[in-house]
This record gives structure tokens, C-alpha cells and sequence, in this order.
């Protein structure tokens, strides 16, 4: 421990430990603007710039390792002007359009301009200077090269702050590094990294820069305009699927806290916009955890070491972005991936198929609309699997955040409307489901039906307990199945996953199971979910409050327990794993060259 005196107020601090955090301590409030904790302390923003005493200038607070005896200032007069000046010159780059910015109200760079009194709202709602300065413009929109409208990830230089905490994402969470500086002093910004595309980069669109932008310099495109103008269109039936985290979180943009407004709520917010039919994803969770359990029951019966000799785990597949990496960086584990849809894909081959024939309704006459946390889903509905011929099983995948734009457009009341129910015959879920949108979900849902197949019992709930693994930042447990030990891994986060992989491939750890998540803490840590501002991350949190909907409000918590699961599979698909099962539900993961198919054309 090292003596610090941080405004006139003495205690110690742990060695090692920065300026700011021991500020933190003694109750100081530092602004900061790049700082991101354990992943951005460039301290290039110069917004959280402090006075030492005996130092010729001043500090950044967030990058400044405390030392004995030291004596520190953090609101002084000429702490005080570096910092308007700083925001000055960072508001000289900046275009302030900030009316028709996605950002507005949760830009950290907005609240710190206000705090600052460099901007005011004007009568027209549109932020303008409070006073003259010499550093202040309005940039023209469009003034620098324009982003192309196509990509997934949305880049607008006008608003980029040079901050780095985009690079710091990519690079430290998912170990990709598609961002990059990229130029030197005044002509320095930010772009991809060596000039490349986006995808020759291995950009997988899991979103998290854009999480992590203080700014709106990054967004996802917008795609609500398909959905509204399916709306519009008399011959079309609107068809809604809600992921299992968007219930957690999809309020937050509206004001409310995480979790409280319900599901049914959503439903009548939907309803309302002109949506015909409202389904919920976690059924199809439960329809991927009988497929995806029953793969790996069977493959429990032949585990063999392959030609690299190593003995392979089955990694789950649901989320697109792992895939997508897995494609361009790991392509000898691709013939390890279950080769199960995610639920999003199984469900909108349900829907264009059983509902449409159920219902009289021509497959090509249904938009089928995903609400999702996440931004890869956009690429995912693009890929070849579809139940029909030139027909896509799902037609748009919007986030949490388009969820709310649509909303707010529309002026629709969410306090003033009556909940509404999930329509039937596709409204029926387990806890197992909803726990699918966090990280460990997905293995302990499975866990929970696999032990019943295996034994003929059923174990207890939350019976499934993981240990943090001694050899890397992933969980692990070893579970009886009948007298075979199934060794079951969870890990988030595509930093980890390469640290996971390179352990099985020295042998160092071996499992049969394995659950991957691209984001931190899984679905509700998406790269679609709402952004409030602050530098907390949201996805345990909020991982949290679905586990809770599963123990304390769900009455079934198995996935073959769903009745109409069982009905699915009594009319229309006979068994798990059947023949039209692998037509339907299953798929073939190819090389990023490749081109995934269904299992069936992938065989014909």
C-alpha cells in the first residue's frame, strides 16, 4: 500500500494502482472520457488530466500510477481550463448534429460538452454552442468519405472522437483487430486496420465496438424500414420472433430500468405498430436443446481422436459470430460445431413451413422479422439455409435498440398499454429457454434435458454448477450421465475462446461439451442491446435477471417438458434429429470460402 493525499483528503491506496482509481476512493469525481476500465488507459482524450504536486504539467489521472507521498489536485483553475480545452479541440472534429444522432442522450462526449457548458439545447432541440469559440464548428454532413450503406457495422468519421475504445474492444474482448489507427498527428483517425475490409479484417459483426463507442461514431444499419414497410403491405402476414434477451433489456431505451417492463408488454408495443403475429425464440431454444442434446448424446457413444489427434469437444453453434470466427481463424474445429440452427433460424424455418401451412398462409407472403441483442444476426439471415427455394426463412433481424427507434417514432405509450400474450401455437417456452440468452445458458438448458434422456430422471434445476477453470477465463464441470462423465466448458468472450482452443489443442484440457459465446456475458451483453451511457457492462447484469425469470416465474424449466415442443415433433417433425428435422433444423458448417447449405443439400 502507498500514503496518498488526493484533495486534501489522506489514505492508501494498493500499489499499482492509477490516480483515478484512488480518486474513486476518496470520492473525487474525475470526467473521463476514452478511459474504458481493464481495456482502454490511453489517456489520449486528456479530459481526465489532474495536478501533481512537483510535476511540471499536468497528468492524465487514468494511466498515472500513484506513488508514495504523492499530492494530488482534481479541480483546480488550470485543471479546470485543460479540460474545457481539451473538449474544445475534440469539439472541432465533431459533427453536433446531435438531434439525428442514434447516441443522443447516452453519448458519454454529449454529457460531458453539457457538464461543460460548451453546448445548450436551442428551441428547435438542436444542440448549438452556448458561447462563441474559436475551436467549435459544425461539420457538413457527408463531408468525409461516406460509409457503405450495406455493412452490418455503420462508421461515421464525423463523430469519431479518436478515443481508441473501439480498437480496445475489438482487439482485447474478441482478439480480431479490425480497427486501427491509422495516420500520424493532426491527420490521424480511425479506420480498418492495414486498409482492408471489414470482413478481410474478420470483422464478425458481434457489435462491441459499438458498445463501447462513447460517441455515435458507430451504430448498426438500420433495417426498420423493412419491417414497416412490410406493415404497410396488405398482401404480407408480419411475423415477430423475441429473443430471450431482448425481454431483459428492451425498456431501457424507454426509460425503464432492465427487467421491468414484461415480455407481454413488448407484445402489445408490437401489436400496436401493426405486427399480425408475435412469437417468442426461447420455443425455439427449447426446440435446439432437443436437437443439439441429442447430438451430443450420440456423439458420447463415439468419441474418437481425430486425424489432428485431438479428441474434439461439440461446440455449440447458436451464435453467429463464434461461427463466423471459427470460419476465418479456427476451420479445424468447424467439424466440431453442432450442426443445429440457432433458434432464430429453426424458428423461422417453423414458421415458413409448419405455421404457413397451418395457416393457410403462402410461404412468400410471410416476413418473418427477428428481434435479436445482436448484430451478427443481421449476417446470419443472410446465409443459404433456407426451407424453400429463393424464399429466406427470416427476412430482418432488428436489435434492441431499432426496437426502440420504432417505438419512439411511432410515439407509442408503452405505460398506457394493456399487456398482451404471445400468440399461439408458437407461444409456449420453459426456463430453459429464456436462460439461453446468457453466458452458461445454453449448457445448462441442454444439460437439463440430456440428463433426462440419459437417465430417465430428471436432476434438479440448477443442479449443474461450474468452477472457473484453473488453466484459462472460461468455467468448467464435470457432470454423470448414467454413468458417463460428460466434461462441460463455458466460455465468452472471443479472447477466451482462442486461449480455450489452443489448451485443447496442446491437450492441456479435454471436454465432450463446450458452449461459446462471442460477447461478454453472452446474448444480453450483445452488441445490439441498449447503451446507456455509462462504462458499466450490462451483460452478466442483465444475464442475471433472466436466470431469475427461470427460477422464481417459469413453471417448466425443461425443454422437453414444453408442450408444444412435444406437439412439433408428434405432427410434424417425428423425433429429434429426424430426416426432416435435418432438412429443417440442422445445417453444414463450410470454411469462410464455403457456403454453409442444410444438411440435406449439403449431402444431395
Amino acid at each position: 500500500m502507498v500514503n496518498v493525499i488526493i484533495d486534501g483528503i489522506a489514505l492508501e491506496a494498493e500499489e499499482g494502482a492509477t490516480i483515478l482509481e484512488a480518486a474513486q476512493r476518496a470520492g473525487a469525481q474525475i470526467p473521463t472520457l476514452c478511459f474504458l476500465a481493464q481495456l482502454n488507459d490511453i489517456g489520449s482524450c486528456r479530459v481526465c488530466v489532474i495536478e501533481v504536486e512537483g510535476e511540471d504539467r499536468l497528468v492524465a489521472s487514468c494511466n498515472t500510477v500513484v506513488r508514495e507521498g504523492m499530492v494530488v489536485h482534481t479541480d483546480t483553475d488550470q485543471v479546470r481550463t485543460a479540460r474545457t480545452t481539451a473538449l474544445q479541440l475534440l469539439l472541432s472534429q465533431h459533427d453536433l448534429n446531435c438531434a439525428y444522432c442514434p447516441r443522443t442522450g447516452t453519448c458519454r462526449f454529449q454529457k460531458l460538452l453539457l457538464d461543460a457548458g460548451l453546448i445548450a439545447w436551442d428551441p428547435s432541440g438542436l444542440f448549438v454552442t452556448e458561447t462563441p469559440s474559436p475551436y467549435a464548428k459544425q461539420l457538413v454532413q457527408g463531408k468525409r468519405a461516406a460509409w457503405p450503406a450495406e455493412r452490418i457495422v455503420q462508421r461515421d468519421e464525423n463523430r469519431c472522437i479518436h478515443c481508441g475504445r473501439c480498437i480496445a474492444a475489438c482487439d482485447r474482448l474478441e482478439d480480431i483487430g479490425v480497427w486501427a489507427f491509422r495516420g500520424t498527428g493532426s491527420r490521424s483517425t480511425v479506420g480498418v486496420a492495414d486498409g482492408m475490409s471489414m470482413r478481410q479484417a474478420g470483422c464478425v459483426s458481434c457489435g462491441q465496438c459499438i458498445t463501447h463507442c462513447p460517441t455515435g461514431a458507430l451504430s448498426e444499419r438500420d433495417d426498420t424500414s423493412l419491417l414497416l414497410d412490410a406493415i404497410a403491405d396488405p398482401e404480407q402476414t408480419t411475423v415477430v420472433q423475441i429473443a430471450p434477451a431482448t425481454r431483459t433489456s428492451w425498456g431501457v431505451g424507454l426509460g425503464a430500468d432492465d427487467g421491468a417492463l414484461p415480455v407481454e408488454r413488448m407484445v402489445a408495443a408490437l401489436k400496436q405498430l401493426g405486427v399480425d403475429y408475435v412469437f417468442d425464440t426461447s420455443l425455439a431454444a427449447d426446440l435446439t436443446i432437443m436437437e443439439e442434446g441429442t447430438e451430443l448424446l450420440e456423439g458420447l457413444t463415439n468419441r474418437t481422436a481425430s486425424d489432428d489427434g485431438i479428441t474434439w469437444p461439440l461446440f455449440t453453434s447458436c451464435c453467429p459470430a463464434w461461427v463466423q470466427h471459427a470460419k476465418d481463424h479456427h476451420p479445424d474445429a468447424l467439424a466440431h460445431l453442432s450442426t443445429s440452427k440457432s433458434p432464430m433460424m429453426m424458428l423461422g424455418a417453423v414458421i415458413k413451413t409448419w405455421f404457413a401451412e397451418k395457416q393457410g398462409i403462402k410461404p412468400d407472403n410471410i416476413f418473418s422479422v427477428a428481434l435479436m441483442p445482436c448484430t451478427a444476426k443481421k449476417a446470419e439471415i443472410t446465409l443459404p439455409m433456407n426451407s424453400h427455394p429463393d424464399i429466406p426463412d427470416m427476412d430482418a433481424a432488428l436489435t434492441t435498440r431499432e426496437l426502440t427507434r420504432m417505438i419512439k417514432n411511432a410515439d407509442i405509450d408503452v405505460d398506457g398499454l394493456e399487456d398482451m400474450p404471445l400468440d399461439d401455437p408458437l407461444g409456449t417456452f420453459t426456463g430453459a429457454g429464456v436462460i439461453f440468452g446468457t453466458t452458461g445458458g445454453v449448457m445448462e438448458a441442454a444439460l437439463r434435458t440430456a440428463y433426462y434422456v440419459a437417465t430417465g430422471q430428471t436432476a434438479p434445476p440448477d443442479s449443474f454448477a461450474f468452477a472457473v477453470s484453473e488453466h484459462g477465463a472460461w468455467t468448467e464441470g464435470t457432470f454423470d450421465m448414467n454413468g458417463t462423465s460428460v466434461r462441460c466448458a463455458v466460455v465468452h468472450g472471443l479472447s477466451n475462446v482462442h486461449a480455450l482452443l489452443e489448451a485443447l489443442r496442446a491437450g492441456v484440457v479435454t471436454y465432450d461439451f463446450v458452449e461459446v459465446m462471442a460477447c461478454p456475458g453472452g446474448c444480453a451483453g450483445g452488441g445490439g442491446q441498449p447503451i446507456d451511457g455509462s462504462d458499466c457492462e450490462r451483460g452478466l447484469q442483465r444475464g442475471q435477471t433472466l436466470r431469475s425469470i427461470d427460477k422464481t416465474q417459469m413453471p417448466l424449466r425443461y425443454s422437453h417438458e414444453n408442450p408444444q415442443i412435444k406437439m412439433l415433433y408428434d405432427v410434424f417433425f417425428g423425433k429429434p434429429c429426424s430426416e426432416r428435422a435435418h432438412h429443417l433444423l440442422h445445417t453444414i458448417h463450410l470454411p469462410h470460402d464455403g457456403k454453409d447449405a442444410t444438411a440435406k443439400e449439403a449431402t444431395a
